[in-house]
């Protein structure tokens, strides 16, 4: 064990252990994801958190000694996001088609989202730093952050929760669309991307690219109108 734990301390010395723990740990959950045959209750992603996070806390490494080797993925982030107009290019005309059904479907997505947290926090006796916190959980984390921030949250709880949720929401959510019966993949797409941000519309792309489509452009909308509401919902009761 001793002579494990000094091959750990000089691996760990160099930026590249934590980044290729992370791709592998991935490529782990991908794996076992296929052999499932995509079965949205093996998400790569939460797999690939389980094992990171273990490996972690096994050998003492800190979240920051963690990132200064992994944020490469982070960067990664940033042209991956912007990647999604390809496919949204792709799909222009059914999109100019919806626009009016888009629009009304982010709007009312976003509000419930606002809406539903604040009133779960608020019977569960968060506090207001918890409720403000919770309340932009399905934004894409860069802009929930700023949200909780500016309104007085935390916003690193704000970013456990939005990771939690976007795990869920592509585990579960097309459990529950196929249980109320959404068959149309815009619609689906959609709704993925309004509830489960860019985990959920990873997942939108894999069964479809035109649901992934929708989803990546109701994760970019969803984040605007959340940004304009939440400040004028929680204004209003609070």
């Amino acid at each position: 064990m001793t002579e494990l734990g000094d091959i750990w301390v000089y691996l760990s010395a160099s930026p590249l252990a934590h980044l290729t723990l992370t791709l592998a740990a991935f490529q782990f959950g991908a794996f076992i994801y296929a052999r499932g045959k995509l079965n949205p209750m093996l998400n790569p992603v939460l797999i690939a958190v389980i094992i990171v996070v273990t490996v972690l806390l096994l050998t003492g490494t800190s979240y920051a000694d963690y990132f200064d080797g992994a944020q490469f993925v982070h960067f990664l982030l940033g042209p991956a996001t912007v990647a999604l107009a390809i496919p949204l290019y792709r799909q222009f005309d059914k999109v100019r088609r919806s626009a009016l059904a888009i629009i009304a479907s982010i709007l009312t997505g976003s509000a419930t989202a606002i809406v539903s947290a604040i009133s779960v926090g608020y019977l569960l006796g968060g506090s207001r730093d918890a409720i403000i916190s919770l309340a932009p959980k399905s934004v894409t984390a860069p802009v929930a952050m700023g949200i909780s921030e500016q309104l007085g949250g935390l916003p690193s709880l704000t970013a456990v929760l939005v990771i939690v949720t976007g795990i869920l929401g592509a585990m579960i959510g097309p459990f529950v669309l196929n249980m109320i019966g959404v068959r149309n993949w815009a619609a689906r797409g959609l709704a993925m991307g309004t509830a489960s941000h860019g985990i959920g519309t990873a997942r939108a792309f894999q069964v479809s690219e035109l649901a992934g489509a929708f989803s990546g452009l109701a994760m970019g909308l969803n984040a605007l109108a959340t940004a304009i509401l939440f400040p004028l919902i929680w204004g209003l009761f609070f």
